[in-house]
């Protein structure tokens, strides 16, 4: 058998009563497949629950004591529909796998007894065709991906643009206020004006301090925004521990934190290898989260910080979770959730700016930020970044992309259109 398919990279479930026929089934096939077996519909159904993600192809005979194999196939369907389904029946059994292949319960039925041969080349079949499945799903994700970074890279153009602007007029906007402020205090007590209560000094203090925090944040947010997102040089040459970054900015808002009785569990594993970063921005990536998730999360509320590597054939990623145990976020706030101009439905008198520069700062370092919530089940921010973004492949492989989906089409229309 030409082996162009992985055929051990997803197993085989063969399920029958009979012992001798599962025996034969794995000394036949075992060398070209990864095989399991089970004795009856309800411990196949066992197996198929504690190997969902490794398992693509389920043959079961139709006649077993207890559950026949249709009822283990429509299990099988409703928890792993990708899977591919075979029905092994005596031609006593023909209508029950004709019904079978008419509702789309299997893939294809066989015969008992089976020819070792032709079996072979349907199970190979049937795994090509789950693979080909897999395959596109991941593709199609892939494209979608592709797409959400090309926009976002347009965005993040616009916004760099926007900043650089919004800084100028309104730093010089803020002077001429910030001098009014400086000013008018020791004006108006010297002149005893009472005006709307402003007589009282107590007041003019808590008004003057509230103004003047105001103004800082303004400057602070067009920084971060302006910083994160102008196009910078793609090198990266400061090694940092991760464990100790997540201290430093939990020190910073350590203030704001234990006004709210917030507490951060860091469980960063001090053993983690060191990444390469630009320092100050990463630095700042974990105040900005820290600071979004103190001002939209309730009283005593608990943040738990994760971090572990992630490494396959072509990439080795450090992966950083923020998960918090706030009230969590209906879908549509999600959606948003990176939006600089979307009003917070957790906290609606903020907006995404600080969300949308830690966006800025990991696209930068070549990686990808997600928020995961639901309703009641706080919220998690997952961060993929690779160790060293200086070596890391570059995102935009489209020539190539799109040669893998036409190969891919045309095995999958290839599929659909055989016997």
């Amino acid at each position: 058998m030409q082996n162009t398919y992985d055929y051990q990279r997803y197993a085989v479930l063969y399920v029958d009563d009979e012992e001798m026929s599962l025996k034969y089934f794995v000394r036949a096939f075992g060398e070209h497949f990864r095989i399991l077996t089970a004795t009856n519909a309800q411990e196949g159904l066992q197996v198929l629950e504690a190997h969902k993600d490794q398992i693509g192809l389920l043959m079961t005979d139709q006649r077993m004591p207890g559950e026949k194999g249709v009822w283990l196939l429509e299990k099988a369907r409703q928890l792993r529909p990708r899977v591919i389904r075979i029905l092994a029946t005596a031609y006593a059994d023909m209508d029950v796998a004709i019904a079978a292949v008419n509702t789309g319960a299997i893939y294809k039925y066989i015969t008992k007894p089976w020819d070792p041969p032709q079996l072979e080349t349907t199970l190979a079949r049937g795994l090509e065709f789950f693979i080909v499945q897999k395959e596109r799903d991941e593709l199609l994700r892939e494209k979608l991906s592709i797409f959400r970074n090309a926009m976002m890279a347009d965005r993040i153009v616009s916004l760099g643009l926007l900043a650089a602007g919004m800084s100028h007029h309104i730093r010089n906007s803020l002077v001429a206020v910030k001098t009014f402020l400086d000013l008018a205090p020791e004006q108006l007590r010297r002149e005893n004006v009472d005006v709307a209560g402003l007589k009282n000094p107590e007041f003019w203090r808590d008004y003057y301090q509230n103004v003047q925090g105001q103004i800082r944040k303004i400057n602070h947010l067009l920084n971060d925004l302006w910083s994160v997102s102008e196009k910078r040089t793609p090198h990266f040459g400061d090694k940092v521990n991760l464990r100790a970054v997540v201290d430093d900015a939990a020190q910073k808002v350590a203030a704001a934190m234990t006004t709210k009785g917030i507490r951060l569990d860091n469980q960063v594993p001090e053993s983690l290898p060191l990444v390469t970063v630009d320092a100050g921005q990463f630095r700042r990536l974990f105040e900005l989260l820290l600071m979004d998730e103190v001002v939209s999360l309730p009283k005593d509320s608990q943040l738990i910080v994760t971090a572990a590597m992630r490494s396959d054939s072509s990439k080795t990623q450090v992966e950083i979770e923020l998960r918090d145990n706030g009230p969590g976020l209906p879908q549509e706030a999600l959606r948003v959730l990176f939006d600089p101009f979307a009003p917070r439905s957790d906290s609606p008198a903020e907006y995404g700016i600080n969300l949308m520069a830690c966006y800025f700062i990991v696209h930068h370092h070549g990686g990808k930020i997600e928020a995961l919530s639901e309703e009641g089940g706080g919220t998690t921010f997952r961060i993929c970044l690779p160790t060293d973004p200086n070596s890391a492949p570059l995102v935009e492989e489209t020539e190539e992309f799109l040669q893998k989906v036409v190969a891919n089409d045309a095995v999958w229309e290839r599929m659909l259109a055989s016997d």
